[in-house]
């Protein structure tokens, strides 16, 4: 992990005219899009490809066949590269946005902030569990390890998506008023670039993020992508797919 990145507390009361301030995204399932300097559209992003994963997961863990061994390990593998997401940008978060934060907000901001890491710590242990229920299905059928997945799958996504309206409300408005879209660009190079990740999983994050989004979305995200992501894109994103519809194809919407 790169050093925690210390700029100098930004002044409250300068910045940006709010007519110059980007638009913000707003994706389904999302709880708020506070406006500020920052753009915020690739949280933004994330937070809707985690909210679809864990909604397909769990509807797809509670109609696949018991029997389906090869559909089990493909349900288990795809957790895999939702959990590497998910666990980078928690780490993020816990190692650069929230100890910035810290220095620089008041009393009622630090509570939130400290919130933040305690939530982190509760969802942690849950999606383990999650985890772990998929690989001893993938192993063999079992109908009180299904239904004891179904249930920790209901309350992972139930317990994720109260952190990410509980983020999206009340501590990403912190961001808009406690940082520059400058140091927001620096933190996110810092701490959420998954450069150090496996080249095969940054491989597949490309089209895992794309997928399902809203076109004016998907374009935007285009847009500001890197010409080797864009690539990527355009490479992986049927096989990509393809294998989506193979691994949840007992998922019932």
């Amino acid at each position: 992990m790169h050093p925690t990145h210390r700029p100098p507390p930004l002044p409250t009361d300068t910045g940006p005219d709010p007519d110059s301030w980007p638009p913000q995204l707003s994706l389904p399932g999302q709880a708020a899009a506070p406006a500020g300097p920052v753009d915020l559209s690739m949280m933004y992003v994330l937070h809707h490809a985690f909210r679809r994963d864990l909604t397909a997961f769990a509807a797809a863990a509670k109609d696949l066949p018991l029997s389906d061994r090869r559909a089990w390990r493909a349900l288990a593998r795809r957790w895999e590269l939702f959990a590497t997401a998910l666990h980078h940008h928690h780490g993020g978060e816990d190692s650069g946005l929230w100890p910035l934060l810290l220095e620089r907000a008041d009393h009622a901001g630090r509570q939130v902030l400290i919130a933040m890491e305690a939530e982190h710590s509760e969802i942690d242990p849950l999606l383990e569990s999650c985890a772990a229920g998929l690989a001893r299905l993938a192993q063999a059928p079992d109908p009180d390890a299904r239904a004891a997945l179904v249930v920790r799958l209901v309350a992972g996504k139930e317990s994720l998506s109260r952190h990410m309206a509980h983020e999206e409300r009340d501590a990403l408005p912190l961001v808009q008023r406690l940082m520059s879209d400058a140091e927001w660009h620096q933190l996110e190079e810092d701490h959420f670039r998954p450069a150090r990740l496996p080249v095969c999983t940054l491989l597949r994050l490309v089209p895992w993020v794309m997928i399902e989004l809203p076109a004016h979305a998907r374009q935007l995200m285009l847009a500001n992508a890197s010409l080797g992501q864009r690539l990527v894109w355009r490479l992986t994103r049927g096989a990509f797919e393809r294998a989506e519809q193979r691994t949840f194809r007992y998922r019932q919407r």
